[in-house]
């Protein structure tokens, strides 16, 4: 299957290097340098590409996923910072009948961890001793704070009926690959639950995985739907 990357930093090179693994060749990379406002995203470029992955920034992701779904090209959004264009990129996908995987971390451990805290807040929610917070610390490159992922968890917690105050906070410090707690304290006990992560390549590798899934799909999807 063929492949194109937009956004070609690390993480970009890191789809590259893990590619074969999951069945592509990367025939097509985008960054920066050659596709200032998605000007190479068109139908001749993207010829015979079965998927994109897109790794860029918040400013250009929502209209580099329009420009894929007006010329069909299935593509997994792993840029975050974009959520409150939510609306506009399903639409897209939708008016263009084609097919896009998104969520706020891609790593296989993160998705169980969403799971895991969404029962934990279910078991709390009419425990109302028990109050809540959500923490994080990521390297100092990181753009969006709070993160896509820690508002996916306290999301999760939301959804799950935990309607009390969760006391929200960011860190940005160093080369810190990624660190999510979530705590729940009493004057009796806390519980902590806490994923942290090693390196980017769980994400790479979950991404890689969506988008060999989202190949012949459509329609707008969250990657925890391909999972379980």
């Amino acid at each position: 299957m063929k492949l194109a990357l937009i956004g070609y930093g690390k993480m970009g090179k890191m789809l590259e290097q893990l590619a074969p693994e999951y069945g592509f060749h990367v025939t097509l990379i985008l960054d920066v340098h050659n596709n200032a406002d998605g000007a190479w995203i068109t139908r001749e470029n993207f010829a015979g590409i079965d998927a994109a992955i897109e790794f860029s920034t918040p400013e250009a992701a929502v209209s580099n996923v329009e420009k894929l779904a007006a010329i069909g090209v299935p593509v997994v959004i792993g840029t975050t910072g974009w959520l409150h264009e939510m609306e506009r990129v399903k639409a897209a996908v939708e008016a263009g009948k084609s097919a896009a995987v998104w969520s706020p971390n891609y790593s296989v451990g993160v998705n169980v961890f969403f799971r895991l805290v969404a029962e934990a807040a279910k078991l709390l929610a009419k425990q109302p001793e028990y109050g809540s917070y959500a923490w994080e610390i990521h390297h100092d490159t990181k753009k969006d704070a709070p993160s896509g992922t820690l508002l996916k968890l306290v999301d999760e917690m939301k959804q799950a009926g935990y309607d009390r105050q969760i006391d929200v906070s960011s860190n940005r410090a160093g080369r810190v690959p990624g660190t999510h707690e979530i705590g729940f304290d009493s004057h009796s006990d806390t519980i902590t639950l806490r994923h942290t992560a090693r390196s980017r390549e769980g994400f790479a590798r979950g991404a890689l995985q969506a988008a060999k899934w989202i190949v012949g799909k459509q329609g707008f999807f969250e990657f925890s739907e391909t999972l379980f």
